[in-house]
């Protein structure tokens, strides 16, 4: 299984030289990689408005955006061969992140009665258009009160990927096996 190291790793060597000022982050899960550059932010005057600075962002951004285009869809291209999964890509500038792109992935879950009348409750007033959008908005909620659970639960996962990828190869396990039973 290759890690998020090493898809990072990837597209730090494949990027054109240049495209971004760094490679902030990469985010990968079963149907996507997020690939986030850093951009060095407009300079505005001292005194600039903070509408002004939204703008300036959002300028960089879109100019970013457009004049990359066809060397990130190459990019996306291979690796989307690569790593079979669906590239997005997006910019850091400043304290401000914009996502150019991103997969929506239909989740199937099961829900009691309890569960499904909260999401029709935040449908009915108004909160979400649909249940689908009112679960999305339950784990924002979640993801925005409980960061520091998350990233420990996450550190662990990573942990866990680590202790498993020092152990004995399956493939290679299950070819002894198979030796083993056929004599």
């Amino acid at each position: 299984m290759i890690t998020t190291e090493e898809i990072r790793a990837w597209f730090l060597g494949r990027l054109p030289e240049g495209t971004f000022e760094e490679l902030a982050d990469v985010t990968v899960d079963r149907e996507e990689i997020t690939v986030v550059g850093r951009l060095r932010p407009p300079e505005l005057a001292a005194d600039a408005t903070d509408a002004a600075r939204s703008a300036a962002v959002e300028g960089r951004a879109a100019e970013f955006r457009e004049r990359t285009r066809e060397d990130r869809m190459a990019v996306a291209r291979e690796a989307e061969h690569r790593f079979e999964r669906k590239v997005s890509w997006g910019v850091e500038l400043g304290d401000r992140q914009i996502l150019f792109t991103t997969v929506s992935a239909p989740v199937m879950t099961r829900l009691r009665q309890p569960e499904r009348r909260v999401l029709d409750l935040l449908v009915a007033g108004g909160v979400a258009r649909s249940r689908s959008d009112a679960l999305a908005w339950c784990v924002r909620l979640v993801q925005r009160h409980a960061d520091d659970w998350l990233g420990e639960l996450r550190s662990s996962l990573d942990k866990v990927h680590e202790v498993r990828a020092k152990g004995p190869d399956v493939s290679t396990s299950e070819e002894h096996a198979d030796d083993a039973g056929a004599a």
